[in-house]
């Protein structure tokens, strides 16, 4: 299967963010990742709601919204509402995961679980066929450009073997220093959804550079 790619637009220029989805819109993109930081869970605060709203109004693509923030039951239908098309949560930052899958799914979209770096898979064994995707983090969240973590090749075929043993229909997403020269060994540990930040918009040609994820073999 073709891998599927996710430009995260906190990498755009905020200042002429309708051209960077408008930019997207005509890229091979499959998604437009929107992270939502509250400098609470995460040490940076993003954007929330009414940027969300923005870029839906001109968005050609789902979105693919992260929410890196504590509490986020109470925010899920107002992200629904602003345009998601994906919800991923943290699993370090949810009490009650199962439930809070059942209410992204009750509110139509599709179900993701954010795992951070130091957090063991296992957490989410007894979840694994009611997530739509797990978002492996290979950074630690809350700012771009930072070095890719090397141990998440492992972490991808043990994830992979864990869908395979439960028979679950979940995407793997790895967000974070996604580039070209770790692009294909992530896809072929096992990885079906690529992040891409910096890699994608500081590039003299970004749809280009989305153009040739997309061509991973």
């Amino acid at each position: 299967m073709s891998i599927l790619i996710a430009p995260s637009v906190l990498a755009a220029d905020f200042a002429n963010l309708q051209q960077e989805v408008e930019m997207l819109n005509k890229s091979d993109a499959d998604y437009i990742h929107v992270d939502i930081m509250d400098g609470v869970f995460v040490p940076n605060i993003s954007f929330g709601l009414p940027v969300t709203e923005a870029i839906k109004r001109h968005a050609l693509k789902p979105l693919d919204v992260h929410l890196m923030i504590i509490n986020p039951d109470q925010y899920l239908e107002a992200f629904k509402n602003a345009g998601a098309a994906i919800i991923s949560v943290h699993v370090e930052a949810c009490n009650h995961l199962h439930r809070t899958l059942q209410a992204i799914k009750d509110l139509g979209c599709q179900a993701g679980v954010a795992i951070n770096p130091h957090t063991s898979i296992e957490t989410i064994r007894n979840v694994i066929q009611d997530i739509d995707m797990v978002c492996i983090m290979s950074v630690n969240p809350g700012f771009g450009g930072q070095k890719f973590i090397e141990h998440t090749y492992t972490k991808i075929k043990d994830l992979k073997k864990m869908i395979s043993e439960t028979g679950a229909n979940t995407k793997i997403e790895i967000d974070g220093g996604v580039n070209a020269n770790n692009a294909q060994m992530l896809k072929d540990a096992g990885a079906d959804v690529l992040v891409a930040g910096n890699f994608v918009f500081s590039a003299a040609d970004p749809k280009q550079v989305i153009a040739d994820l997309k061509v991973l073999k």
